[in-house]
């Protein structure tokens, strides 16, 4: 009773505590709802919202729908693309009004191939049915509602693919092309130049004699921002730490299984006396043997010589029964190998023609009954016979089976049983040499047997060079001593002392997910783009094969590049200008002979130059010099010309302007159609670049 009078006494002030505690919990929850954990949304496209929720559960069906070997951001990029794709389309439409109401879906479906040549859904005469399929949408609201949900979701894309058409097609009958644009191409295809030229290629000019200025790049920056604008990135540097076996491991590994070869003695404590354990080469119980203490379990298969390791092919294949060969390395196993049984003729190499039947369990290339495909078959069976050596090309030309018609319709080391039974009883049960036709559920196989391989069957242990619990533990002490270092001194100082391979890796952007030499780290990105994360910060990360320890080196924010990050793509350019300079000042007001000779260089000629193909044999693509050329005069001589890979001068010994036509509408109607193919795509994507985007993906996947 005292305790309930003092909480009773103290009420007010329990009440104030809690209220208190609830007040600071709401208001840091409105503070942190900022984070990406608290938003309700993935983005904005125009200020119009993509609820995180509903995307979530796009990602997720798009996931199962890709597949185990697509990743989440796969899937995220794929549902994004969409959702933005279709925001912008619908704020369109909205726009300019366009709608295709409920009462119109008919029209809709009639128009899609997929519906409309349903059969449940066509009368007697094949012709869509309305009231059938009207009937059909009816039966699946009221008896199957996972089934409606389906066809709403079918219904609402089709009705937005209507749109879209509606939409590009009002933008595609705005788009064409004029008489003199038709003109225009008509002699950009057909009006011929040929040039003699001399070229000093850039090259000609050691890069060590030109400067390029900082100033200079950042006043090229500024004339050419639209080419500089970047997305937020960022560049790291790593250490990898391989997960690989010691020497030590190594050795052990090769004496465990060395000691599996022979019997070992082993005290029977239940018997009170020593016991012998067969061994690998005594052992009458081989397959158990192997399964129980190899890494690969027992395979019964006979082989040839040459499917065994090239290294020691040899020494295995001569081996007698019982006899044991090894230990020896075979890529990332150990192994000793027993001979089991040897056989001739274990492996054959045979051909065929399959020539399947409509009904067959094969897919025949032209419809033909059982009675025309054997008829067949017997006839190419009689032009193998005569010829054998036309059975490839036959096999090209005629067998229904696409995995190795090809190839002449062979097949190498076919082991017994790997055919249906009649095939495979055919080629095991005659000679080499052997033709014949033989009828499996496929069809009808022309057959060659080509040859016939001795085989053997082993029993090898095989065991995993993979490194010890020691070994992995001392490279983890290891990797995280490198991670405390590093923190605190120089990351590429400590890497180089320590002798480790230090990688960098430029660019990385927000929604990255592989990282070059490690795969797919988005971890490690999303790390590196954290607001938290300062550059030069140090992180260890578990990856496929080891542990990565990452440092990020740089930030970059959205918006226009910074010289440092774009100069080895702006100095080659300036420097180009500047040998072009170089060059027409150097050889000013020479003839293209003394040119020619001052420069060390030979007088070339091209023939048959047009400005819809500017390539001049010998010196790449120049479509200023093609240009110049076709406005020059025939004989006349040319300055200087600064061109992509070098100076030029010019002569044009040969000029063909096409002649003029009455009508250039076939050259105008062919430019139409290609710029109303261009129509879905450039319009979209002008009217992507043109939105408003707030993409938060990268904070939330």
């Amino acid at each position: 009773m005292a305790i309930l009078e003092k909480i009773r006494s103290r009420s007010l002030f329990l009440i104030l505590v809690i209220g208190l505690a609830l007040f600071a919990f709401v208001i840091s929850g409105v503070f942190t709802s900022n984070g990406a954990g608290g938003k309700s949304v993935i983005g904005e496209v125009n200020g119009e919202s993509i609820s995180r929720e509903e995307f979530g559960l796009m990602v997720e069906n798009t996931a199962r729908r890709l597949g185990p070997n697509a990743t989440t951001l796969q899937a995220v990029n794929q549902v994004w693309n969409q959702e933005v794709r279709q925001l912008i389309m619908e704020q369109q439409f909205d726009e300019l009004g366009i709608r295709i109401e409920k009462d119109q879906i008919l029209e809709v479906v009639k128009a899609n191939p997929a519906l409309a040549s349903d059969p449940a859904f066509q009368n007697e005469a094949g012709v869509f049915d309305e009231n059938k399929f009207i009937e059909f949408i009816a039966q699946l609201r009221a008896n199957n509602p996972a089934g409606y949900q389906q066809w709403q979701l079918q219904e609402d894309a089709l009705i937005n693919a209507q749109m879209e058409r509606s939409y590009f097609n009002l933008i595609k009958a705005g788009v064409g092309s004029t008489l003199k644009d038709g003109e225009l191409n008509y002699h950009f295809e057909n009006d011929k130049v040929d040039i003699s030229y001399v070229k000093v290629p850039y090259s000609s000019i050691a890069d060590s004699t030109v400067t390029v200025t900082d100033n200079e790049i950042k006043e090229y920056i500024k004339e050419h921002e639209d080419e500089f604008m970047q997305e937020p990135s960022r560049d790291i540097r790593y250490v990898f730490f391989a997960e690989e076996p010691s020497e030590e491991d190594i050795a052990a590994i090769e004496e465990e299984i060395t000691a599996l070869i022979d019997g070992r003695v082993v005290f029977d404590e239940a018997a009170n006396q020593n016991d012998t354990l067969p061994g690998f080469r005594t052992t009458t119980q081989v397959r158990d043997f192997v399964n129980v203490n190899s890494d690969i379990e027992f395979d019964s298969t006979y082989v040839a010589k040459k499917d065994l390791p090239a290294a020691y092919a040899d020494s295995i294949f001569v081996l007698e029964k019982g006899e044991v060969f090894g230990p020896y390395k075979d890529g990332d196993f150990y192994k000793i190998t027993r001979l089991i049984d040897r056989k001739e003729g274990a492996m054959v190499k045979a051909s065929h023609i399959l020539l399947a039947y409509d009904g067959s369990g094969a897919q025949p290339k032209e419809s033909r009954t059982k009675e025309e495909a054997e008829a067949l078959a017997q006839d190419l069976l009689k032009q193998v016979n005569a010829d054998p050596s036309e059975f490839g090309t036959l096999a090209l030309e005629y067998s229904d089976d696409p995995g190795s018609s090809a190839r002449g319709g062979t097949y190498d080391d076919i082991p017994e049983g790997m055919m249906v039974p009649e095939f495979n009883d055919y080629i095991f049960g005659n000679p080499v040499g052997s033709t014949g036709v033989v009828e499996t559920e496929f069809g009808y196989h022309v057959i060659k047997v080509d040859d016939k391989y001795q085989g053997v069957q082993l029993a090898t242990i095989a065991r995993e060079i993979e490194p010890s619990e020691k070994t992995l533990s001392d490279l983890f002490t290891e990797t995280t001593k490198f991670e405390m270092d590093a923190a605190e001194q120089d990351f590429k100082e400590l890497a180089e002392v320590s002798d480790y391979a230090l990688r960098p890796v430029r660019n990385i952007q927000p929604l990255n997910e592989n990282i070059a030499g490690i795969g797919n780290q988005r971890s490690l990105v999303q790390w590196a783009f954290n607001d938290d994360t300062k550059v030069g910060a140090v992180k260890r990360f578990s990856v496929s094969g080891g542990y990565v320890v990452a440092q990020l080196t740089a930030k970059r924010k959205e918006g226009l590049a910074r010289p440092q990050d774009v100069a080895f793509r702006v100095k080659p350019v300036i420097m180009k200008r500047k040998k072009a300079e170089i060059i027409k000042e150097k050889y000013a007001g020479e003839t293209m002979a003394d040119l020619a000779k001052a420069a060390g260089v030979n007088v070339a000629s091209a023939s048959g130059l047009t400005m819809k193909t500017p390539n001049i044999a010998g010196a790449g693509r120049e479509p200023k010099v093609v240009g110049i050329a076709l406005a020059m005069k025939e004989g006349a001589t040319s300055d200087l010309i600064e061109g992509e890979q070098g100076v030029f001068m010019i002569e044009v010994t040969e000029k063909e302007i096409a002649p003029s036509l009455d009508n250039y509408i076939t050259y105008s109607n062919s430019q139409k159609t290609l710029n109303r193919n261009r129509v879905f795509s450039a319009a979209y994507n002008a009217l992507k670049e043109q939105a408003e985007i707030e993409d938060d993906r990268a904070e939330v996947y």
